[in-house]
């Protein structure tokens, strides 16, 4: 289980840095990335849905598709016009507020370990994050809080899904629409070159769809407060792929905010949930 989950971070942390590589060095405008990213991810579900010929009909819910569809957009037009840091923290913070709060509300009871873990986990994530960002506008804000909340509201159908790849599958089938709407209403601003084609197509169709199929037989096994902790995890895979790939710096404070962070998860998820 453990191991499924730290493949899904990476994934999750790998998606970050296409994102960053696709959007920040302006290879590709966010909408026709976003589009790309949920066409692509239709057709590499699509081909497996077809290849293991399942056999679960896909069933279409429409609410699990308008947040990933939110998700992507919220964070694709956020992405350019906030710093890395502070959107994370946000688009983070957003998930945590909303998985916590709809367990709690849902009859699952926080522990004082689990409340310290936690505690140490946001610490840690923010001293990794804050010290380079800037403020953001309040319009670019509010967009990465809803990307935030939508990603939130996406895991927490994963609990009453059945099937991974088709429930997955319908999600991207039911975005690509919206996604295109607001793809068209952008498109005089639109722009492509084929190194943004590539970073879209392996953000969809890996990063991202493939992922989110781990990530959905993932979550109905676990419960949310863990669900939303663990991917506090993924701004320090970032950071760290950045280090190695991007040839970004790695600087004492971010050691031991990684640590934190990591310690703060570590005490989650080892300690049992109240009942």
């Amino acid at each position: 289980m453990w191991i499924k989950i730290s493949i899904a971070m990476l994934a999750f942390a790998a998606n970050s840095l296409l994102c960053r590589l696709a959007l920040a060095e302006q290879q590709i405008d966010p909408m026709s990335f976003s589009l790309l990213r949920v066409g692509s991810g239709v057709v590499c579900l699509g081909l497996f849905y077809a290849v293991l010929q399942v056999q679960q009909p896909i069933q279409f819910q429409w609410k699990s598709a308008l947040s990933l569809a939110v998700y992507l957009l919220g964070f694709s037009l956020a992405y350019l016009h906030i710093d890395a840091g502070i959107g994370a923290l946000i688009l983070f913070g957003a998930v945590q507020i909303t998985m916590i709060s709809y367990a709690i509300l849902h009859g699952e009871r926080m522990t004082l370990a689990r409340w310290v873990g936690l505690g140490c986990a946001v610490l840690g994530m923010s001293l990794l994050l804050l010290p380079e960002a800037s403020a953001p506008t309040f319009k670019y804000a509010l967009m990465m809080l809803l990307a935030g909340i939508a990603w939130g509201f996406y895991s927490i159908a994963a609990k009453t899904m059945q099937h991974a790849l088709t429930n997955t599958l319908s999600n991207f089938i039911l975005a690509t629409p919206l996604v295109a709407v607001f793809f068209l209403w952008h498109l005089p601003e639109s722009f492509i070159t084929w190194q943004g084609v590539v970073l879209a197509v392996l953000s969809g169709a890996l990063a991202s769809a493939g992922a989110y199929v781990l990530w959905y037989s993932i979550v109905k096994k676990i419960d949310h407060i863990t669900a939303s902790t663990v991917q506090l995890s993924v701004p320090c895979l970032a950071i760290l792929g950045g280090v190695i790939f991007l040839g970004e710096q790695l600087t004492l404070l971010r050691v031991i905010a990684t640590l934190i962070v990591l310690c703060g998860i570590l005490m989650v998820i080892l300690t049992k949930p109240r009942v």
